[in-house]
């Protein structure tokens, strides 16, 4: 048997060390915020550039223009004498003008119901089969009908169309083109691309009379402006914040700036001094759309099929026209065609901070990592914390039969009674402190259920109610468990350690998925540490259980960081409507698969719920 040196038992067991955790987990929290600060420096992110050398954008010489203008300007009043006529109408237009293009078009009809509104609609696409292909690769140019704002996407469908005859004329294609103009940019590119890999319910959404071969790329266009425009805004958030491959939005932006003279902007910072204050604010502004996991244009519904995309906006007012758009679509397809494999060089994960600056996941990740490994620290010390015996007590105030039991050590003048050697390991219950936790994840379900299946107009009264409810629920728990099994205080330290062991271990592979959702849940959740009483090291009733004054201080601050006043705030703060927020979160998860809500309500919720029992 190995020798241990009793210096190390001696410190094994010294209590001293049960209170460095709660000062390690303050540290990982601050370290992780820190690190995240210095992110936009320049020691720590690095200049965007082309991985995969087949691209070559910006490489090839581009010829749309001069009389494509006049059939643009020809399409887009046929678009706008289409307003306010029926969908067949408008569908049938499209079918017509795809056929005098000499392409085949074909028809999809969608319908989707979500928050109590029927999202029904008609996709049109055509396939431009390439000449020197083999149908076994495809390259998507998309234009909703309506962009993500509402409004007609008049100069982006005209822009579609006319590149869609414009390709016909060329033979140097390698992959078909597919034209798709979708009825709307949510539930539409849904509909047809869940069709496209046969993922649909075929009760809601049609099959694809035509297909091609996989999809290597998609590139949307959005244009709503009745005039010239700036620049280019490029929208790449995909659906639970899955990013497309770098490489496609290097292309474009080298394309657009580089080749073109086009500015381009991203995360709505419309203008961006390359200060760190603004390297910052586009780099959060990423983050809370990659941890909202929304769809945040047509581009989204791709990218979970691993297929890569982006939507090109126009914004601004200034004196680039359609066809400098249409001239960098045609390049950006030129890159495309030039593929020999699917993207895979460059990064999946990444911040954008500029157009020209980034932060891959190797760099950024410690961050949300360290946040989620404060709760694993102090899950760790209360486990340990919760098998140490009571406190000493005076030799005087034991019985002789408990006195046998233990080892009696004079110190100070003063005769104190501790456990034996083979006594110091209290045998742990965890039967109750397992069932609470794993019944409150459970229980977790309710919320989502309501919240995904209520009506719109139902929704803000459905979620007020929780937010009453949800007040007085801790107690109402903590009041109906001590009446039928009173909580000792190895079942608080249990039930705490456990909680926290967790949400550290869904926080900490929630990481390498969204991470900037298991940051954010990390950071609200971080009072749930520090909960009870985390600086002492016994076991005693008195120092487990939470003072009044403690208490009082950690319900407050618990309700105001509860995952109901957290939505409340955000509406508030963004100027958003509490009503629309919510059925965009059913709509997500009913026609997207978007999960942001089951980790608010099935991972989130139920640690904060353990976290006011505790307190209360």
């Amino acid at each position: 048997m190995a020798f241990i040196s009793p210096t190390i038992l001696a410190l094994r067991r010294d209590p001293r060390l049960l209170k460095l955790p709660p000062y390690l987990s303050a540290l990982c929290i601050f370290i992780g915020v820190v690190w995240l600060c210095l992110l936009p420096l320049n020691e720590y992110s690095r200049h965007t550039y082309i991985s995969e050398n087949a691209l070559l954008p910006g490489q090839v010489h581009t010829y749309f223009g001069g009389s494509e203008q006049n059939v643009f300007n020809a399409y887009k009043y046929e678009i706008q004498a289409l307003v306010g006529k029926d969908q067949k109408a408008i569908y049938e237009k499209l079918s017509d003008i795809f056929e005098s293009a000499n392409l085949r078009p074909a028809r999809q009809k969608y319908e989707y119901h979500a928050a109590g509104t029927t999202y029904s609609g008609e996709n049109v696409y055509a396939i431009l089969h390439a000449p020197r292909g083999d149908a076994t690769e495809a390259i998507v140019l998309v234009a909703a009908w309506t962009n993500m704002d509402g409004d007609l996407n008049q100069s982006g469908v005209a822009l579609a169309l006319a590149l869609a005859r414009y390709f016909k004329r060329w033979s140097l294609w390698s992959k078909d083109i597919i034209i798709l103009i979708t009825g709307d940019s949510r539930a539409g590119p849904q509909a047809w691309v869940d069709a496209y890999h046969d993922e649909h319910t075929s009760f809601f959404v049609a099959p694809l009379p035509l297909k091609s071969g996989a999809l290597q790329g998609v590139v949307v266009i959005d244009n709503a402006l009745d005039h010239r425009f700036e620049s280019l805004h490029i929208v790449y958030d995909g659906i639970n914040g899955q990013l497309p491959n770098l490489d496609l939005f290097n292309t474009a932006v080298s394309i657009a700036s580089g080749q073109l003279g086009i500015g381009v902007s991203l995360q709505r910072m419309w203008k961006h001094n390359d200060s760190y204050q603004e390297r910052l604010q586009t780099m959060l502004r990423g983050m809370v759309s990659q941890g909202l996991g929304y769809s945040s244009g047509p581009h989204s519904s791709f990218i979970p099929y691993h297929v890569d995309a982006i939507t090109l906006q126009a914004v601004g007012d200034g004196w680039q026209d359609e066809m400098a758009m249409g001239r960098c679509v045609e390049s950006i397809f030129r890159s495309l065609n030039n593929l020999l494999e699917h993207f895979h060089q460059s990064f999946f994960f990444y911040l954008l901070m500029q157009a020209d600056r980034f932060v891959s996941i190797g760099t950024y990740l410690p961050s949300a990592m360290l946040v989620a490994v404060n709760f694993t620290i102090m899950a760790i010390a209360l486990w340990i914390r919760s098998g140490r015996p009571p406190a000493p007590k005076v030799a005087s105030t034991m019985p002789e039969k408990e006195k046998t039991e233990m080892e009696i050590v004079q110190k100070d003048g003063m005769t104190a009674i501790t456990p034996k050697e083979n006594l110091t390991i209290l045998e742990r219950q965890l039967f109750l402190p397992v069932a609470l936790v794993v019944s409150l994840h459970f229980l977790g379900v309710i919320p989502l259920y309501v919240f995904i299946n209520s009506s719109r107009n139902t929704l803000p009264s459905c979620f007020l109610l929780f937010t009453f409810l949800n007040l007085i629920l801790p107690t109402v728990l903590a009041t109906s468990i001590r009446r039928h099994t009173p909580l000792t205080p190895q079942h608080h330290l249990l039930l705490q350690s456990i909680s926290l062991l967790v949400l550290g271990m869904f926080l900490a592979t929630l990481a390498t998925l969204n991470f900037s959702l298991s940051l954010f849940i990390g950071l609200l959740s971080t009072p749930l540490t520090f909960t009870g009483n985390p600086f002492s090291s016994s076991v005693d009733a008195k120092d487990v259980f939470p003072s009044n004054a403690r208490k009082y201080i950690s319900t407050l601050v618990l309700q105001l960081l509860s995952p109901p006043v957290v939505v409340w705030a955000v509406c508030y703060i963004w100027g958003a409507d509490l009503g629309e927020t919510l059925a965009e979160a059913a709509f997500g998860w009913k026609v997207n698969g978007l999960w942001t809500q089951v980790v608010v309500w099935c991972v989130w919720w139920p640690a904060w719920m353990i976290g006011g029992v505790l307190v209360n």
